[in-house]
């Protein structure tokens, strides 16, 4: 054992160095979308008693994984919003991340454990989770996902003693409630250790799930409070979100195969794919989620030839992406059913198939295989590390970041959006309107980009395309309060004042905390009360009129 320990350490330094030298611009990179409401702009960060909010308050942050955000207010206190900071702090637990996984596949035997880690740890898919600030949810709950899956397995859960250590155990059992509070995504592990212990046994017995019954209560316990945060405070509720169970099972099927796509060939990553137009009534449609049934069915009926390994591969790559596939009603589904940083743990399933297939194939061969493969697994490497290295600048901030996601697909309605608003802060009024318009036309339904067109042609000195862009706002989201009192503003200016004190009543009734409306209402109600008395005063002190 000591003989392998200087091998191991120089493997676990390769690693790492190989995951800097991939992400090494990152020291160079801002903040980009959502981190102000998770870092610059979040009062718990700031405020006394915010680190008790953070974990009492289940509405003081954009999610509640109160774990992410004390190590935000941790870092806060130590390099203030230097963005540099917590760019490392994210690859280090991305390389944390790695190495653990490391540890996972070797404790179990996987062929060629190490090039599933480094491929993991280098592979562009992941520069989303990596690179975006926001995204420590993935990197810090990738971290404690597998140090818990590793020190259950050496609590031998997945073995045949039946008593496992429990100094291991509660280990296990508390970095994965770190891990729920992080993401609870990472739920899937106590199915996942189940798969484990099919995969290494050909059964499943009750003293296996018994010890793994904690970890599942868990995981529905803060899995539910994640779900009703979507909808109820994040804002996962309204037409996007109404799928059909048989729509959300075509969502699903197609996901998979393109998540698995990306891996093989990460070309074409994207901030924001285009949201599929889904048909039940397209044949073609029903293909993608029977192909994948098809293929574990094969795989299964396989298992006595290839093993249950292939099969475990899959299953795990799929049960991890559970949350994300449509099942479940998530924010970002309202403008794609994918995103690169929803794979970050199921990739590895796929990952370590591929790393241990070419570890068992250069093995049959020798000497010169392994030399074989040595060399293939360096080529990889080298490949896409160079398009880590290349795709990590994209985050370095919203402008980068929008025309990139524009070039790459430019129906991203929501880039359109951003980009201009961006605009509209830059003073650039023609710019902001032009992308609007690209928005609606994608979109044309979006209520804020209306109002937010209205908005800057109302700088232009264009009334009434303002106008009628506030009320086509209104039409589709009568509650859209900001949208009522910048027309009854413009409204009040053009003296149109009973439709403009209407509007502010609107605003306020959505809103009752509405100050700035509150504040605008009651000028203008006193401002029209004192015309009214200037009116009455005019007419009493005017000559009796001639017979």
């Amino acid at each position: 054992m000591r003989r392998h320990r200087p091998i191991a350490l120089g493997l676990a330094l390769a690693l790492v160095a190989a995951t800097t030298a991939a992400y090494a611009p990152v020291v160079d990179n801002g903040y980009v979308w959502d981190d102000d409401a998770y870092i610059t702009e979040n009062e718990t960060l700031r405020e006394p008693g915010g680190l008790a909010r953070i974990w009492i308050d289940v509405g003081a942050t954009p999610q509640y994984y109160p774990l992410v955000h004390t190590s935000f207010w941790i870092e806060s206190r130590l390099w203030g919003l230097d963005p540099r900071g917590f760019h490392i702090v994210n690859v280090l637990l991305h390389v944390l991340t790695a190495l653990l996984a490391w540890r996972v596949l070797a404790h179990l035997s996987v062929p060629g454990a190490w090039w599933a880690a480094l491929f993991f740890a280098v592979h562009p898919v992941h520069v989303e989770s990596v690179a975006w600030i926001t995204e420590r949810k993935n990197v810090l709950s990738g971290a404690l996902y597998f140090g818990a899956a590793l020190a259950i397995l050496r609590a031998s859960v997945a073995r045949e003693t039946v008593r496992p250590s429990h100094r291991l155990y509660a280990t296990a059992l508390i970095l994965f409630a770190g891990a729920l509070l992080s993401k609870t995504v990472t739920g899937s592990l106590p199915a996942a250790l189940l798969l484990v212990v099919w995969w290494k046994r050909g059964r499943i017995e009750i003293r296996d799930v018994t010890p793994l019954l904690p970890f599942f209560a868990m995981a529905a316990g803060l899995g539910g409070l994640t779900i009703w945060m979507e909808k109820h405070r994040v804002g996962a509720v309204g037409a996007p979100w109404d799928l059909s169970a048989v729509e959300r099972v075509l969502i699903a099927g197609r996901a998979v195969w393109f998540y698995l796509a990306k891996l093989g060939w990460p070309d074409s990553l994207a901030f924001f794919y285009p949201r599929w137009r889904i048909d039940t009534g397209l044949g073609w449609q029903y293909l993608p989620p029977l192909a994948a049934v098809a293929l574990v069915g094969a795989l299964y009926a396989a298992r006595r030839t290839i093993g249950r390994g292939p099969l475990v591969a899959v299953l795990f790559f799929g049960g991890t992406l559970v949350p994300a596939l449509g099942f479940f009603d998530v924010y970002p589904m309202r403008y794609s059913f994918v995103a690169d940083h929803f794979q970050y743990l199921a990739s590895l399933g796929p990952l370590a198939l591929v790393a241990a297939g070419f570890a068992s194939g250069a093995k049959r061969f020798g000497a010169a295989g392994r030399r074989a493969g040595i060399a293939l697994g360096l080529c990889a490497t080298t490949a896409l590390g160079t398009l880590t290295w290349q795709r990590v600048p994209v985050f370095h901030d919203l402008e980068t970041l929008w025309t990139t996601t524009i070039a790459v697909n430019p129906r991203a309605w929501l880039a359109q959006y951003n980009l201009g608003n961006l605009r509209r802060r830059q003073g650039d009024t023609a710019g902001a309107a032009r992308h609007y318009r690209q928005a609606l036309g994608e979109k044309s339904d979006f209520a804020p980009a209306h109002n937010n067109l209205a908005t800057v042609l109302g700088l232009r000195g264009r009334v009434d395309d303002a106008i009628h862009h506030y009320e086509r706002a209104i039409a589709i989201d009568p509650d859209h309060a900001l949208a009522r009192f910048n027309l009854a503003r413009v409204l009040a200016e053009l003296g149109r004042v009973d439709e403009a004190i209407g509007h502010y009543r609107e605003a306020i009734r959505v809103e009752p905390e509405y100050t700035a409306a509150r504040h605008h209402l009651s000028l203008l109600l006193e401002n029209s009360e004192n015309d009214q008395r200037t009116k009455n005063s005019t007419k009493s002190s005017l000559p009796p009129s001639n017979p």
